[in-house]
């Protein structure tokens, strides 16, 4: 049997197991009917993935699979989600018919803006409810990091000088992979039900990954390697990677530190979702999913970026002293323990901060960030186009041939200055600004619109941590445009709120002044 069908066969199998587990919670949250279509299109789009063989064959199956699921669907970001992560992120080329080399690289993510995201904007400009662009304040500095990217790539890059196709190609790709997620998602969502609904097939798509990924770590074996070959996908980042005596496991994500990722913005948002799970046992079985799915990959980053999740989350919470102290003597109890077991140096050596397995990764970052701060300071306020063909630069090249930029900031930096860093934190400094002035609007701590911003803000502050150690690979910036895309989004539907009640507090006044 070839490869493909086997790999097939076990995510089948971990995915049926999982959905009928998830089932019982989901219905709880989402619509019945409505999570029952989701998961059929996420059966279908694998199979058609792994059976296709040929990426057009792939096409042609998933058009009209995604429009008659979206024709049927009540909340396009949850169906964006639920399907987002169900193949590898790798690319083929649309070729240029002779003219040009190419028009652009197309990839099954982007193949979902296309036909669900493209789409909802298109109606979305239709409604006269819908807050026009531009009008929030991350929106402004949203709109002027963007600008700055399209202005600096008529410069060119590292790989050649600037063009108009390459120019426009640019410009293609900040609308369908930045533009589109962030403003569709900040748009659509406008109730908390909307939110539960988004975020429970956010989460969903994330946890049953997790499974998968175990499996891959156990048997040593990357399920989806065969899927990328078949479809004839390049770029995909699905070779064996490992970490002491550990496989990495990569799943759909494309890398290891990007499945981590993913796994710390599932738990970030499940904060939220397992209040409405009713029954103790399946709620901390979830967590427990996440968690050993975050272990999986055995990438450091993201734990930092999951253990400063929940500090924040615990911190925002009630009695949050007595709380962040119990979690520290769990911890540091939990350490000794582990030290003590057979086997149990080798974890602790893992472990960010205090391990010595794999020193070097932590070691080049390092020298990442001081030969970085050299070249950005040749050209600090709007970075090169030449940055790589330095000498720093070129004394990080690595032993596969490529120099890794490793932080998503640094990355910024040298292509677009201090001044595009600071637009780029800017947008999120001012999203984790109006969620936390949200939170704030509402007097009760118990209240699900409290939990709903805790989770928000707590999931993006796990991400700008996460993302300090790995350049925006992959699913990453997809990710990170979608959760502030969540957050602008739950911002908008809290001050709606607030004047709501403040013009119910006016008519009650003066009905009781007449």
């Amino acid at each position: 049997m070839p490869e493909y069908l086997r790999a097939l066969i076990i995510i089948l199998f971990l995915a049926t197991i999982f959905f009928v587990f998830a089932h019982r919670f989901a219905s709880t949250i989402s619509e019945d009917v409505d999570f029952k279509r989701r998961r059929n299109l996420w059966f279908a789009l694998t199979l058609a993935g792994f059976l296709a063989n040929n990426f057009w064959l792939y096409m042609l199956i998933a058009i009209p699979l995604l429009g008659f699921a979206k024709r049927r669907e009540t909340n396009i970001p949850a169906l964006f989600f639920f399907v987002l992560f169900v193949l590898p992120m790798a690319f083929v080329q649309i070729p240029g018919m002779g003219v040009i080399n190419f028009l652009f690289d197309l990839s099954p993510s982007r193949v979902l803006v296309l036909l669900i995201l493209l789409p909802a904007f298109f109606s979305l400009r239709r409604h006269g409810d819908v807050l026009s662009f531009g009008r929030t304040w991350p929106d402004k500095a949203f709109a002027a990091y963007i600008l700055l990217t399209v202005i600096l790539s008529m410069r060119g890059n590292n790989y050649g000088d600037a063009t108009p196709t390459s120019i426009m190609r640019q410009v293609f790709y900040l609308f369908i992979d930045v533009f589109l997620p962030y403003f569709i998602i900040s748009r659509s969502l406008k109730k908390l039900q909307d939110f539960r609904d988004a975020i429970l097939s956010f989460v969903l798509a994330i946890m049953v990954l997790a499974p998968l990924a175990i499996f891959e770590s156990l048997k040593h074996w990357l399920l989806y390697a065969p899927a990328t070959a078949a479809l004839g996908l390049e770029r995909g980042m699905t070779g064996y990677m490992g970490r002491g005596d550990a496989l990495r496991a990569i799943v759909t994500a494309g890398h290891p530190i990007a499945l981590g990722y993913l796994m710390t913005v599932g738990i970030g948002l499940y904060l939220f979702l397992q209040r409405s799970i009713q029954q103790k046992l399946v709620r901390r079985l979830g967590m427990m999913l996440l968690a050993v799915g975050l272990i999986a990959p055995v990438s450091r980053g993201p734990w930092v970026g999951a253990a400063a999740s929940l500090v924040v989350f615990i911190a925002t919470g009630r009695n949050p002293v007595r709380h962040l102290m119990s979690t520290a003597l769990v911890v540091v109890l939990s350490l000794s323990l582990v030290s003590m077991l057979p086997g149990g140096e080798k974890l602790i050596n893992l472990l960010p901060f205090i391990g010595t397995t794999d020193k070097g990764s932590v070691d080049y970052r390092e020298q990442l960030i001081t030969n970085s701060m050299i070249v950005i300071q040749r050209s600090p306020w709007f970075g090169s186009v030449d940055y790589m063909r330095t000498p720093e630069m070129q004394a990080m090249m690595q032993g596969e041939h490529i120099i890794d930029v490793v932080n998503t900031y640094v990355g910024i930096a040298l292509d677009t200055g201090f001044i595009g860093l600071g637009l780029f934190v800017a947008f999120f400094a001012l999203t984790l600004s109006g969620i936390y002035r949200a939170m704030r609007s509402t007097s009760d701590r118990n209240s699900e619109e409290y939990l709903l911003g805790r989770a928000l803000l707590v999931t993006t502050l796990a991400i700008l941590v996460t993302i300090s150690t790995v350049s925006s690979i992959t699913i990453i910036p997809i990710v990170y445009w979608s959760v502030a895309g969540l957050g602008v989004a739950y911002a908008q539907m809290m001050n709606e709120h607030t004047d709501r009640r403040v013009l119910n507090q006016k008519a009650i006044g003066s009905s009781s002044y007449l």
